[in-house]
């Protein structure tokens, strides 16, 4: 009877340029002991042509064991692709790159609150509630707008769930889940639009295990 290898593709990966993609990289693998030499098997060699992304189908994988393994009975679970990204660039450039990255928002949403308070003419309002609260005449009433102030950074806060890195609750915050839909279509993007190119490579890039 033959041998069963039960392979899940990993959903993403992340690897270097010029980097051999072995199995065991992209996949988990279940199998008997004897059998686990074929985790070393490569599945595609990363070269500058790929660009940023690669992505290995499920039948390429499977296609690639049976031809190096044909006595194995290989069965695929989860997802049909595995996207391989390019590692991002040294540490250094990428903490220029959040730190004028975080300027630049920290500046834009500073001048996007200021314009909407003067629009709304705030200060005045401010100034109205003072008057109807107490009844004096002021110009800048300043026990309303520190503590409103502060109350627009603490809802800040609790809208994104996150004071640095310390979070509330377990519940993601709305940019989450923004991001993670965000990064889902860019997923579906690449699989779409990359997988031909990637299958055309692998036919010339990929080798059988020794």
């Amino acid at each position: 009877m033959a041998s069963i290898v039960y392979i899940k593709l990993r959903k993403k990966i992340k690897a270097k340029m010029e980097q051999r993609i072995l199995l065991q990289d992209i996949a988990e693998i279940v199998a008997d002991q004897d059998q686990m030499e074929l985790q070393r098997m490569p599945i595609i060699q990363l070269t500058p042509k790929y660009g940023t992304y690669a992505v290995i189908e499920a039948i390429h994988v499977l296609r690639a064991v049976k031809h190096a393994f044909p006595h194995l009975q290989i069965q695929m679970l989860g997802p049909v692709y595995s996207i391989i990204e390019r590692s991002p660039e040294p540490r250094l450039r990428k903490k220029l790159f959040v730190f004028l990255t975080w300027i630049f928002l920290f500046t834009g949403s500073g001048l996007a609150i200021m314009n909407f308070h003067t629009d709304v003419s705030m200060k005045k309002v401010h100034d109205r509630i003072y008057f109807l609260v107490t009844g004096d005449q002021v110009d800048g009433s300043l026990w309303l707008q520190i503590p409103y102030s502060l109350g627009i950074g603490a809802g800040m806060i609790l809208f994104f769930n996150h004071v640095f890195k310390r979070r509330f609750n377990e519940e993601p915050s709305p940019m989450e889940l923004e991001m993670y839909l965000y990064q889902e279509t860019i997923d579906q993007y690449v699989i779409e639009h990359e997988k031909v190119r990637t299958t055309e490579g692998e036919e010339n890039d990929s080798t059988s295990p020794r």
